[in-house]
């Protein structure tokens, strides 16, 4: 029986410091994002769309409420990309959501390891 994959990721933008802390399972991803320290936040949960279906995943709010459109639409973009149930909680104290959304943008691309590669770096 295969763990869970665990990676934590970390990046500073605008003087700020998001965190994130990815968890993969066999069937679901489970994603923290917040701002200064790993806290839950508004959860959303997204479920992908079986493969002969078309369109987007489908999403809902758990709990909270407070910056409910980015974290329906990161788990929407995790469920899709991964093919499997995703969660994702987003917390902040003072940045705005619609600031924070590129810094979580890239961090779920650093912790997911679908970070784009650089032109000339081979692996």
């Amino acid at each position: 029986m295969e763990r869970a994959k665990v990676v934590k990721g970390e990046i500073v933008e605008n003087n700020q410091h998001f965190l994130a802390v990815y968890m993969e399972m066999t069937n679901s991803c489970l994603v923290l994002l917040s701002e200064r320290e790993d806290k839950l936040g508004t959860l959303a949960v997204a479920v992908p769309r079986p493969k002969d279906m078309l369109g987007p995943s489908t999403s809902s709010i758990l709990v909270g409420d407070k910056y409910s459109i980015s974290a329906r639409m990161f788990a929407e973009h995790i469920a899709t990309m991964k093919g499997k149930i995703a969660l994702v909680s987003i917390y902040l104290e003072k940045m705005d959501e619609l600031q924070a959304q590129s810094a979580f943008k890239m961090l779920i691309d650093k912790v997911t390891g679908t970070e784009p590669q650089k032109e000339g770096v081979t692996a």
